[in-house]
């Protein structure tokens, strides 16, 4: 079986020579679904997953834009659309210096995954830019908006493809986004979600990711009867993701004490509070502050610069900053620290390293493809919404989403358990993903 997926990806390496990112995604669900694939004869043969891991369409465009002194830029746009067997390609935008073809089509080849796990019909697809919105005016940031939707409007639709927000895209730039969408096309449809309440969006859209983490992280616990309730969590990040991911994770009776940034981690032995923690929406949403300044406010914080929070000992980990930020040794650090459930609110933070250690200590672990489809599930919520012209109430979303990642969850647990009883969620995350698009491309034919 070795051979099989050595020799699966040595073709995939072939192509794909200079895209770590990618390959790293793709080497993860193909550990897990070709020896699923050998098990099943109307997969066998068909070279289902050499397709999925190839776009149907990768499309990189120029997005001149100038600057408040009238200096012209120009940066990368891009739109990876991997896979609509099941339904338009759906996937955010991410705005950020790092952003890469690499990057990108990793992103996109798991969430076509994630959007399959979550039962709705949406495809898999990511998009975005090396633009990095630091530090830029909001006019700046308008006219590079503007500049990148007058290309990529040709490309999306609400029955093509539904972009979204990711890092770097909040509701001001999906804002300006829509604005330049809707004059181009002379209509107005539900092309982009995360959008404002006035004019489409959805209630709790900011907070799904965030609360769908703990919600998945909350229904492995109660495989054990266990519960958030009196635990220490640690929390990566401290935009969007881990802000809701705090304040659901306190709801629940916990105790967070980490958040962090680029520039390093607070640690706050006396928990962080609802009272802490609007402080920090107002210092990272407002004022775009640095996490330090949290410190320089609480006299029970303490900042660490140019570190990350998993020395800290805890009963939970939820890493919800960016890919690969949490390695094996990181990894280790916090089995010896006590911590026993690890969910991904971002999309793999954890490395390779990382999950062989949780997967060898068997604890529960949630790869991101499941544990933080809440803001996808949501999105497609909104789509709905969108399509009838109404309005769902904030209560009936939040029982929508905690739903769906429930029946993910026990997707999961159908497919990732082992004989011994554990649960190896990658994998039941990855052959659940893996046999709904799988059965649409069978139906649809070579494609």
């Amino acid at each position: 079986m070795q051979a099989k997926i050595d020799a699966f990806m040595e073709e995939v390496r072939a192509r794909n020579a200079h895209e770590p990112e990618f390959l790293q995604a793709v080497q993860e669900v193909a550990e897990t679904v070709i020896p699923y694939i050998a098990t099943q004869e109307i997969y066998n043969g068909k070279n289902i997953l050499l397709r999925m891991v190839e776009p149907e369409r990768a499309i990189m465009f120029r997005v001149p834009w100038v600057d408040d002194k009238g200096e012209i830029h120009v940066n990368r746009g891009y739109r990876i659309q991997m896979n609509s067997a099941i339904g338009p390609y759906k996937g955010g935008l991410r705005f950020h210096p790092s952003v890469n073809l690499s990057i990108l089509k990793f992103l996109a080849f798991e969430q076509v995954f994630k959007n399959s796990l979550t039962t709705l019909p949406m495809g898999g697809g990511k998009g975005g830019s090396d633009f990095d919105p630091k530090g830029k005016s909001d006019d700046e940031i308008m006219r590079f908006c503007h500049s990148f939707m007058s290309e990529l409007f040709r490309h999306i639709g609400p029955n093509t493809d539904v972009p979204a927000g990711d890092i770097g895209v909040g509701a001001r730039e999906i804002g300006f986004l829509f604005g330049m969408y809707r004059k181009m096309r002379n209509e107005f449809t539900g092309v982009l979600t995360g959008k404002g309440l006035s004019w489409g969006g959805s209630e709790i859209r900011p907070e799904a990711t965030g609360y769908g983490t703990v919600y998945f992280a909350e229904n492995m616990l109660k495989t054990k009867n266990d519960s958030f309730k009196g635990k220490t969590v640690l929390v990566s990040g401290s935009g969007n993701v881990a802000q809701y991911a705090t304040e659901k994770a306190i709801q629940l009776g916990a105790k967070v004490v980490t958040l962090s940034d680029s520039s390093g981690y607070i640690y706050d032995e006396d928990g962080i509070d609802q009272e802490k923690l609007k402080f920090v929406m107002k210092l990272k949403n407002e004022k775009r502050g640095r996490i330090s300044e949290y410190a320089d406010e609480y006299s029970s914080a303490k900042f660490h610069k140019g570190k990350t929070p998993w020395g800290e000992k805890c009963d939970i980990a939820l890493p919800c900053a960016t890919q690969n930020e949490l390695n094996g040794d990181d990894a280790k650090m916090l089995i010896d620290n006590g911590c026993k459930c690890v969910s991904e609110g971002a999309n793999m933070p954890c490395d390779a390293d990382a999950v062989a250690v949780f997967h060898k200590a068997k604890i529960f672990f949630a790869p991101g493809k499941a544990s933080n489809a809440g803001g996808v599930a949501t999105s497609g919520l909104e789509m709905t919404q969108n399509s009838l012209r109404f309005k769902w109430t904030r209560k009936e979303v939040d029982d929508k989403l905690k739903q769906i990642m429930n029946d993910i969850h026990e997707k999961c647990v159908e497919y990732g358990t082992d004989d011994d009883g554990y649960i190896d969620y990658v994998k039941g995350a990855n052959i659940a993903g893996f046999v709904k698009v799988a059965d649409a491309m069978l139906a649809q034919g070579v494609i």
